[in-house]
């Protein structure tokens, strides 16, 4: 068995590697994504969804309030992409079951021109509507505030 001490500059380069690496994933750490949901108090796959971008890394604030519509007007959703609940994320809005991992790609490519996602309605197997074994196909919307809509992303 043979050892080896490290020279100074070994040492050095080696503490600094560590450090970095320790800088780098407490950066990751810190980094999640804050993402603001207004919900029903009594809608259980809306919890099933805060649930699903927790798990994806978002940093969550939920609100449960009476009237989610008003944020939905507020927010300015178009009526034929309303859902359940609507939370807001870095400046967009984002309309019901919207998969965590076509917010991330909103946030990393921001689209001009486009407020918000939205998945319309209820779609079975969108997240947090994985009941009964079913999965149908949806669209996530991309809306801008000037109306118009085009397909951000097929399921």
């Amino acid at each position: 068995m043979s050892s080896h001490t490290l020279s100074r500059r070994e040492w050095v380069a080696a503490s600094a590697g560590a450090l970095a690496l320790l800088v780098s994933r407490r950066a990751d750490a810190s980094a999640k994504v804050a993402i603001t949901i207004y919900k029903s108090p009594t809608c259980g796959c809306c919890a099933k969804w805060v649930d699903h971008v927790r798990a994806a890394g978002f940093a969550t604030t939920v609100h449960d309030v009476a009237d989610v519509d008003a944020i939905k007007r507020r927010e300015g959703v178009p009526t034929a992409l309303q859902s359940c609940h609507t939370a807001l994320v870095e400046g967009y809005v984002v309309e019901g079951h919207v998969p965590a991992a076509d917010v991330l790609r909103l946030l990393r490519e921001k689209p001009r021109g486009v407020r918000g996602v939205a998945v319309p309605g209820m779609p079975s197997g969108s997240p947090g509507m994985e009941m009964g074994g079913r999965a149908d196909r949806f669209d996530v919307v991309a809306f801008g505030r000037d109306g118009r809509t085009s397909v951000f992303a097929r399921h």
